[in-house]
């Protein structure tokens, strides 16, 4: 069935189900599969054309849809919509400190059916700002071997500890520092001003050393791939996955 929402006409619409929860999806191009994870407040017409530049590079894109209107613009109003519908949702932890949101393991799920049908190295996984995290919670799957965490936001940064916090169990860190120590990358991208990421990115140089490859962008914007779009920051994003999903 094809979309028909506007910007996400050509996609393919589909449903992933795990362990009782269910999201519609959103599906274009070939070769290697990435999981483009959109930010708040949802499938924006920018989220969608970012996706279809990763398309255009060669790659299969599986967008899920968790909250929002997809297609619909990105505004003021929307954003307070999507907030607050995702900060009374179960699947994600907004403060607490030392947790995997729920969600992880419905996307992890998601990233191993989807590697599972096209082979090769692995699939990529790209999270945004509230869903930034998500990606580096999906490494713990191992048929993610090219997370990317663009400007992470979770949780808030409303002290020092949830500032430095990456969204993660104890247990879970330990899986994404052995994957990182056999090898295993993961891309950060934020501007450099942006308080919304926190410190997070310290924390992951922290924990990962050189496997965290961090790209910090000058400039005041927060969306480094969508409403405030660095072509540079693009163009390393495609780098890391032609790097990590064409071996």
């Amino acid at each position: 069935m094809a979309a028909a929402d506007g910007v996400l006409t050509g996609w393919s619409v589909g449903e992933h189900t795990h362990e009782g929860v269910s999201h519609r999806t959103y599906r274009r191009g070939s070769g290697p599969g990435v999981i483009v994870i959109h930010e708040i407040p949802g499938i924006t017409p920018s989220v969608a054309a970012f996706a279809d530049e990763v398309v255009a590079a060669g790659y299969t894109v599986v967008m899920p849809s968790l909250f929002g209107t997809p297609g619909a613009p990105f505004s003021g109003a929307a954003v307070a919509r999507s907030l607050t519908r995702a900060c009374v949702s179960r699947e994600f932890t907004i403060l607490a400190l030392g947790e995997t949101s729920p969600i992880a393991g419905w996307l992890r799920d998601l990233a191993r059916e989807l590697h599972a049908e096209l082979g090769g190295p692995g699939v990529g996984a790209l999270g945004m700002c509230f869903t930034g995290g998500f990606a580096l919670a999906m490494m713990v799957e191992p048929a993610v071997v090219a997370p990317v965490l663009a400007q992470p936001s979770l949780p808030f940064p409303v002290s020092p500890a949830r500032a430095a916090d990456v969204n993660l169990s104890p247990a879970d860190l330990e899986v994404v520092r052995r994957r990182a120590r056999d090898g295993h990358q993961v891309l950060g991208v934020c501007y450099r001003s942006d308080r919304a990421v926190g410190t997070r990115f310290q924390t992951l140089t922290s924990e990962l050393g050189d496997a965290f490859v961090r790209v910090e962008l000058d400039g005041s914007g927060h969306s480094t791939l969508t409403e405030q779009r660095d072509q540079g920051a693009v163009d390393r994003v495609l780098a890391f996955f032609d790097d990590h999903l064409r071996g």
